[in-house]
């Protein structure tokens, strides 16, 4: 089910490595790794590798280069870039200029939004509108601002979207109820405006806003970034940002603060999209021509996760109910049928699970706003060997996990187990 995604994705980039991690839900951008798994405990010292003091705050997850893991951050009162080795050792610190504050200091921050990479640079994007291309040696290559240059940023809250690699391009999202939506693609080694798509979709107050993360999928035999927001699901031409096909649907009495935060994941040509703030969850077909919404609904369920993105794996859908009476709710969808294959629930906990959960060689991760992160492995009935572990402080970055190595970014520190 992943080989289109693949196939795609080699040919954009340039590898370093076949442990990297190129962007924020990992290399076929779904949630999931084959490979080594990491170790399942590591409460406390167990496992753990090494820990560093991250420079400042920041709520992003971090990429993996070259043998670099690259984290966004607040330097002081600056936006900033900081590069460690795998050994956790700093080769280097970059700052871009003042840092915009976020507005929700304990789950937001001034660097929410997730580094790219396309093996040659580090693309980053800022709560300032700062958007940047960093050499693997953190030298500026570029710099532009994105507010300054398309209007300012109007989201009720902090930015949260990550920038994708489309069409040998950057591409930046921006959905938003009270000033310009648009998606931007970027020449990677200059900066200029290669195309600039506006979106105008009429929403109810606050439902415009997206924070969410375009997918970049090969459909109908044409790289396509799928973008999710203001009740729209739609497919672009990745080349010159012609929307190919649209589906609405999702919200037709135009509810107010239907806002989205987790983003689209795929499994073939099906999309699996989280909506009404974490009620429902709909399985969509992508692809076609124009408006296809009449045809593209497959199936609903009232479940769904508002913060945390599903993972895809192999045929099924795995959705975290992040928050709620039902928070800690696992429930294992099969793609093109959208039959519920099982539901289980972790320990309880009246804690949101910000970070997106991770599907790494058989093992899933789930961290919680406290720091408790549980493992677990997906059985045919629902979860097995369930593990509680502490880390010590709060976590709301998503998991990284390389060469059977986890890398968890948490309010202070990165830190690496293994086994």
């Amino acid at each position: 089910m992943k080989a289109p995604f693949l196939l795609l994705f080699a040919s954009l980039m340039n590898l370093g490595s076949a442990a990297d991690w190129p962007s924020w839900r990992g290399p076929d951008q779904d949630g999931s790794v084959s490979g080594a798994a990491p170790p399942a405990e590591f409460s406390g010292e167990k496992n753990l590798l090494w820990k560093v003091e991250l420079p400042g705050r920041g709520c992003s997850t971090p990429l993996v280069v070259d043998g670099k893991i690259i984290v966004t951050t607040s330097i002081g009162e600056m936006d900033g870039v900081v590069a460690y080795d795998m050994d956790g050792k700093e080769l280097w610190q970059t700052s871009l200029g003042k840092l915009r504050p976020g507005r929700g200091q304990r789950v937001g921050s001034s660097a929410n939004s997730s580094p790219a990479t396309d093996g040659e640079a580090v693309y980053v994007f800022f709560k300032s509108g700062k958007v940047a291309a960093l050499e693997l040696d953190g030298e500026l290559r570029w710099e532009i601002n994105l507010f300054e240059e398309f209007g300012e940023d109007k989201l009720w809250w902090d930015v949260g979207t990550s920038p994708v690699i489309a069409g040998g391009k950057l591409v930046v999202a921006m959905m938003q109820t009270d000033a310009p939506s648009y998606i931007v693609s970027l020449d990677t080694k200059t900066g200029e405006m290669v195309w600039k798509n506006n979106r105008y979709f009429e929403t109810g107050v606050e439902s415009g806003d997206a924070y969410t993360t375009p997918l970049v999928l090969n459909l109908d035999g044409k790289e396509t970034i799928v973008c999710w927001g203001a009740d729209h699901l739609t497919g672009q031409d990745a080349s010159t940002g012609e929307i190919l096909w649209t589906v609405g649907g999702f919200n037709p009495n135009k509810e107010k603060a239907w806002r989205v935060i987790a983003s689209p994941v795929a499994e073939g040509d099906v999309a699996l999209v989280p909506y009404s703030r974490g009620a429902f969850v709909a399985g969509v077909k992508m692809g076609g021509k124009g408006d296809v919404t009449e045809s593209a609904h497959l199936w609903k369920y009232d479940l769904g996760s508002d913060s945390a993105t599903p993972i895809a794996d192999d045929g099924k859908f795995y959705v975290l109910t992040d928050s709620g009476p039902k928070r800690g709710t696992v429930t294992c969808i099969e793609a093109e049928s959208g039959k519920v294959l099982w539901t289980d629930r972790l320990p309880k906990g009246a804690q949101t699970y910000y970070a997106s959960p991770l599907l790494a060689g058989g093992l899933m991760i789930f961290p919680r706003e406290d720091g408790i992160t549980f493992t677990a492995k997906a059985g045919k009935n629902g979860l097995e060997d369930v593990t509680k572990n502490e880390l010590g402080e709060g976590v709301i970055a998503s998991p990284v996990v390389v060469d059977g190595k986890l890398l968890l970014r948490g309010d202070r520190s990165l830190f690496c187990f293994g086994g």
